[in-house]
């Protein structure tokens, strides 16, 4: 079947959502109108059914063909929201139809169209990663709203049709790779997660990265620290994972990837627990090897009874969230320039482990939300080139090997973002793909 030319598609939409007014002015008999009715109708069922006959979809996952196919659905209900204005003005200006007639095609023709919005929009809900929920509070409170909803439901559209292209473009890139196995590193993956997080089944503290890497040949596996606690404490448990992973896999060594605190927490288990024969390189993600001078004073200014008051609160949480013991001062601790100036002196690097830290920056706080957003002006004091709302640049490049992610025009990289905290698809930068190549260069490099 032809791909219908979507004026076309259009005008036989309308035929059928005005249906009501066309039955009086149509000169045809009454089985006529009725079987045009019903061509209509099958043609508008089969439509939302199966909006797109082109073969995109079937080159990609189901649920890329169901983005698509609401982005397709949304895209014909908008445009239909103002064409619909041509055959009411029509029925106005002539006077064809009585008022009742006028007003029942009316309300006829507008909620077929919310209706064909609607499943536009659950389809993309069920489907997209990318609408943001300042969208969705948008979406409710304006709905009702003339040419307003209309401007909200094109934001909606725009986003899922760049998610689509975006990650059919993913999608297609793994799919011409799939057999050289660009991630199928000699070791094992040991991914390290940084202060405040877990590593919970449901929620990946690294967002789509881990899948992208195994995807790719990567054989993964996770720190499983508690969120906050002493460097020493939480190098403990990373050289027990260690441990674990080698007696698992038979591998000799394993290459890690650390984020924020992990790094420390990491570049402890190596050099102070003799880890240093199970590890073979050590990446840094954005890790604040010498210290954060703003957590210094907000400690420093911050009453006791506060401090004692959070670090009472966290506790409690993570402690019912799977944590054995968990320290929340103890853990920010460890961030201040004092401290890591200490770790610094006492932690030297192990010879045999390959060191390489990277560092991203924002361009502007409105490239992360709370606490990024504040932590990006506490920051601006004490660091020249920048920071990612709360390591300064300075302190996380470090030892020979050091990368800087190059920043995007609008907004920059925030220390959520190299984690693929939001998953979110940013203009410029996909982190996944980042990760993918951090991977492949260890792979060429024997790692």
């Amino acid at each position: 079947m032809k791909k219908i030319p979507q004026l076309i598609r259009c005008i036989l939409l309308l035929m059928l959502y005005n249906s009501v007014g066309l039955w009086a002015i149509v000169p045809f008999g009454t089985a006529a109108k009725v079987l045009c009715i019903i061509a209509l109708a099958i043609h508008c069922i089969v439509f939302t059914a199966f909006p797109q006959k082109q073969d995109i979809t079937a080159r990609s996952t189901e649920k890329l063909g169901r983005l698509s196919n609401g982005a397709c659905i949304l895209g014909y209900g908008r445009a239909l929201l103002w064409l619909e204005l041509i055959p009411m003005t029509a029925f106005l200006v002539t006077g064809a139809l009585s008022p009742m007639r006028l007003i029942a095609d009316i309300i006829a023709a507008y909620l077929m169209i919310f209706l064909l919005n609607v499943n536009g929009i659950l389809r993309i809900a069920v489907s997209s990663r990318q609408i943001k929920p300042s969208q969705w509070a948008l979406l409710f409170f304006t709905w009702y709203i003339p040419v307003i909803n209309s401007l909200v439901l094109k934001s909606f559209y725009r986003t899922a049709r760049s998610e689509y292209r975006f990650e059919q473009a993913k999608h297609e890139l793994d799919n011409l790779r799939v057999e050289s196995q660009i991630c199928r590193t000699r070791y094992p993956i040991l991914m390290v997660h940084g202060i405040f997080f877990r590593d919970w089944q449901y929620f990946n503290y690294w967002g789509r990265v881990p899948a992208e890497l195994i995807r790719n040949g990567a054989t993964v596996f996770y720190g499983k620290q508690q969120s906050a606690n002493l460097v020493s404490v939480s190098a403990g448990e990373i050289a027990e994972q260690i441990k674990s992973i080698i007696a698992e896999t038979g591998a000799e060594k394993v290459n890690i990837i650390a984020h924020s605190k992990g790094g420390l927490d990491s570049r402890y288990a190596i050099s102070a627990l003799g880890m240093d024969k199970y590890v073979a390189t050590l990446t840094t993600i954005n890790t604040p090897h010498f210290g954060c001078e703003w957590v210094d004073n907000v400690l420093k200014k911050a009453p006791q009874g506060l401090k004692e008051f959070c670090d009472r609160k966290y506790n409690r949480l993570f402690s019912r969230l799977g944590d054995r013991d968990p320290h929340f001062l103890l853990g920010v601790g460890e961030l201040t320039k004092a401290a890591c100036e200490r770790f610094e002196a006492e932690v030297p690097d192990s010879p045999n482990v390959r060191y390489h830290s990277v560092m991203s920056r924002m361009v502007t706080s409105r490239a992360a939300g709370f606490p990024l957003n504040l932590g990006y002006f506490l920051n601006k004091p004490y660091t020249k080139l920048g920071n990612d709302g709360l390591v300064p640049v300075e302190s996380a490049l470090r030892g020979e090997r050091r990368s800087m992610v190059p920043d995007t025009r609008k907004r920059g990289i925030s220390h959520g973002d190299m984690i693929d905290l939001f998953r979110e698809n940013i203009d410029g930068f996909d982190v996944r793909e980042y990760y993918v190549q951090l991977v492949r260069e260890l792979k060429e490099e024997g790692y």
